[in-house]
């Protein structure tokens, strides 16, 4: 049985001790009804936003949020700007067919492939209309949490080793509207074995189908492991996340090289520095196979 069949039997359960019988069914007060399969899982959609029922909402403090360089109210508008270009560009991409499912890493470690993650998701989800599940995959060095200054709990490790619920891990932080957070949990140093288990092809699997206008966004570790590639087969885009000045050309050829078998989007070129930014900091660029200029566009494929 599924995570979310789980849940909504929990809820029906719930639901039936809560309900007493009565005598005559024309004296029977009116009953709640039962929960709808979106409050169980956590969604309850209206026009222009979802609201939460079922899942864990944890206030945030957004003055922590803006330092960490998250695109929320009071941030720099230029930085928000060049993640709705990024999320135009994306959705363009995958929207019309169905690839909901994205897995966001980078050649090497620290080049901010976990801030670009939680950034893009914010900007999904501010779409009128549009929710964002945001997955941390990096099992091996979870800080997604910390990013979203969430408090320590259960996440996707304890699913995949102990079989807790994952809808009472989800975590709605207060103030980013349309936006679930599925955190990491524990780390551990059997990332790709679990990243790989049928456990988890069968939640990626779900996670695309229940909830099939819905973008789920995975953070997986740098290449220079194996948890990406053992967990690429299971998405429907990858985006690699280099930074500008620092990741050698060599090292994003042979990650690209690694990811060529597997749906690539396109690369995103963080902590590039203001001074490059214009009006058009994010589009597409092919580069010229005769060109020596180096890297320079923040969105390329």
């Amino acid at each position: 049985m599924s995570f979310i069949n789980k849940a909504l039997e929990k809820a029906k359960a719930l639901h039936h001790q809560k309900v007493k019988p009565t005598p005559s069914p024309s004296q029977a007060p009116p009953q709640t009804p039962l929960p709808d399969l979106d409050e169980v899982t956590g969604f309850s959609e209206t026009p222009g936003e979802i609201h939460y029922a079922y899942t864990r909402k944890v206030a945030v403090d957004m003055d922590s949020l803006r330092r960490q360089r998250l695109i929320v109210a009071g941030s720099d508008e230029s930085f928000g700007e060049a993640y709705k270009l990024l999320r135009t560009h994306i959705l363009h991409s995958t929207k019309r067919e169905g690839r909901n499912t994205l897995m966001f890493t980078g050649p090497l470690p620290n080049e901010g492939k976990t801030l670009t993650t939680i950034n893009l998701a914010i900007a999904i989800s501010q779409r009128v209309g549009q929710s964002v599940l945001l997955v941390d995959g990096d099992l091996r060095n979870p800080s997604m949490h910390r990013y979203l200054d969430l408090p320590p709990g259960p996440g996707l490790f304890d699913y995949l080793t102990s079989g807790y619920p994952i809808a009472e891990s989800l975590v709605h932080p207060g103030g980013l509207a349309n936006l679930v957070v599925l955190p990491a949990g524990k780390s551990t140093p059997q990332s790709v074995e679990l990243l790989s288990s049928p456990l988890m092809v069968d939640l990626v699997r779900e996670l695309k189908h229940f909830y099939p206008d819905r973008y789920v966004l995975f953070d997986l570790p740098p290449l220079v492991y194996a948890d990406a590639l053992a967990f690429a087969p299971l998405v429907d885009g990858i985006i690699l996340v280099v930074e500008a000045g620092s990741t050698p050309r060599e090292e994003i050829t042979r990650a690209l090289a690694l990811l060529k078998a597997f749906p690539v989007l396109g690369c995103v070129l963080n902590k590039i520095d203001p001074i490059d930014l214009s009006y058009d900091y994010y589009y597409k660029h092919y580069p010229d196979r005769n060109s020596q200029k180096k890297f320079k566009l923040p969105w390329f494929k």
